[in-house]
């Protein structure tokens, strides 16, 4: 009997623990989805449904282990080019960076991750303008395989929620202040509390 309601109370936790990590972003589907006012449509091109990204163990540029699954709870904001990043990637990491910043006390909410596509590393210079950016080999990965692409994923921006799904994607040369309007209102309309959310 008290084996019985303990595992019944655990579970009412856990399913409690679920509903509080995936409401937001419940919340925030359906405002893209269905809650748009008249006249308003998103500029990122929504992926229907959201795609789940595996999450292969991975390293960084330098070496150290990194899984996709460390970020989440975090919204992403996600690029996939080659180790040597020309002027088109460069462009990327830069809105990637502006993006974030403009969220103000949300920016601790988001995290940019760079999918290096090769073997190549990126120049060191080029690295220290992007602080806490995280950059990760996928060479060969199953998770590289995993993002649509119209053509290339080198041309897109990616956005993943909080649940490791890729949800939105921009097109290459994307306007990055139609960007910030989407992002802003994901943001807002998937509110959490990092203290209640698991990790």
């Amino acid at each position: 009997m008290y084996d019985a309601a303990a595992r019944k109370k655990n579970r009412s936790k856990l399913l409690l623990v679920a509903a509080v990590c995936i409401a937001p972003v419940i919340a925030s589907y359906t405002a893209f989805y269905f809650l748009q006012p008249a006249g308003h449509t998103n500029y990122g091109e929504l992926i229907t449904p959201p795609q789940p990204l595996p999450d292969p163990a991975l390293t960084t540029v330098a070496g150290q282990p990194f899984k996709l699954s460390e970020l989440r709870n975090k919204w992403l904001l996600l690029v996939a080019q080659p180790g040597a990043c020309d002027a088109h990637c460069e462009q990327q990491l830069v809105y990637l960076r502006q993006i974030r910043l403009a969220q103000g006390k949300d920016a601790e909410r988001i995290e940019r991750v760079w999918l290096v596509t090769d073997a190549a590393t990126p120049r060191a210079e080029l690295l220290a303008q992007f602080p806490e950016l995280h950059v990760v080999r996928t060479a060969g990965t199953p998770l590289l395989a995993a993002l649509p692409a119209a053509q290339s994923t080198a041309d897109h921006i990616y956005i993943v929620d909080m649940l490791g799904n890729v949800m939105m994607r921009y097109p290459r040369d994307a306007d990055p202040r139609k960007m910030l309007k989407d992002v802003g209102r994901l943001l807002r309309h998937s509110k959490w509390t990092p203290e209640v959310a698991p990790k």
